[in-house]
């Protein structure tokens, strides 16, 4: 990678730190994307054109890299080479022609109303571990945050007495999000608890044993910890009770636009995927309780 291209990226980076608010985590993805081609290319972010980008294309196919990888780090290039576009270092985006490889749609994990109750009520009942843990997970599916936000939560982003939670998502943008019943319970039971800790000037909402804040790690490591506990069919995470809080929202009848809100979607493209898993919900209740959806009912016949 040549000194210049390594400016540029850093640049780059800081850019999308300072002005767009990106976690660290994306940063590192942006930037060991884009240090893997400028690796393989060997040249000046200037010199780059469409056929280069193809030809980075066929060598990630050849070392049978997914679809998805293919696709973000794609992504990855048309963001930077966009941004040195605006800075004037290049009079066009060599990578705007460049398809991207077309991705399968999955839907996304979810879990059942019941499946959920035997989840939350994993942990103990007290203890530090246990009611924090409780509260973690009562927390992801009661207002279905990201698990980089909720490690960021401060105590005083939570207001028990109103039932509100205020998140910073994604480039900063901030928002204010409904709390279950449940969730409070299990939050100030939490919070009890907390309060005995030795290390109590943490401004972090959750704390590991040490009295500094958990990270995203360890939040995903606490709910695969339970998932296995009571038996789940397949490990989750943290993201499956984000998609499961959106999944049953939009089974009880709830707008699609409300739904985007609360996830703090930028666009409701990334919320419509969940119109997906409804259609597939209300299939399943059809073909388990309409008089004619099985072949086997006795008005199926043709007349």
């Amino acid at each position: 990678m040549s000194p210049a291209a390594r400016a540029w990226v850093e640049r780059f980076v800081r850019h999308l730190r300072l002005e767009r608010g990106y976690s660290e985590h994306t940063l590192r993805g942006y930037r060991r994307d884009l240090e893997d081609f400028f690796s393989y290319w060997g040249a000046e972010p200037r010199e780059v054109d469409l056929q280069a980008l193809r030809a980075y294309v066929a060598h990630l196919m050849a070392l049978k890299k997914s679809r998805s990888t293919v696709a973000r780090r794609l992504s990855a290039l048309r963001s930077f080479f966009s941004f040195l576009r605006r800075e004037a270092h290049l009079k066009a985006n060599p990578a705007k022609l460049l398809s991207a490889p077309r991705l399968r749609q999955r839907l996304p994990r979810s879990l059942s109303v019941d499946e959920v109750f035997s989840l939350v009520q994993a942990p103990g009942p007290g203890g530090f571990g246990p009611l924090r843990d409780r509260a973690i997970l009562e927390l992801l599916y009661s207002s279905g945050l990201r698990v980089q936000e909720l490690s960021a939560l401060n105590v005083e982003d939570l207001n028990l007495r109103e039932g509100l939670i205020k998140v910073r998502g994604k480039g900063k943008k901030e928002r204010l999000l409904p709390v279950g019943k449940k969730a409070l319970q299990a939050l100030g039971a939490y919070l009890a608890e907390r309060r005995r800790l030795r290390r109590r000037h943490s401004q972090a909402l959750f704390l590991n044993r040490l009295g500094g804040r958990l990270s995203s790690r360890s939040v995903r490591k606490i709910v695969l910890k339970y998932a296995r506990q009571v038996g789940l069919a397949k490990p989750i995470g943290p993201h499956a009770l984000r998609h499961t809080f959106a999944t049953h929202l939009l089974q009880s009848g709830a707008d699609l636009r409300a739904i985007q809100e609360l996830l703090g979607h930028a666009s409701l493209q990334s919320t419509q995927r969940y119109t997906h898993l409804d259609v597939a919900h209300l299939m399943d209740v059809y073909d388990r309780t309409h008089p004619l959806a099985s072949e086997d009912s006795e008005g199926s016949q043709e007349p």
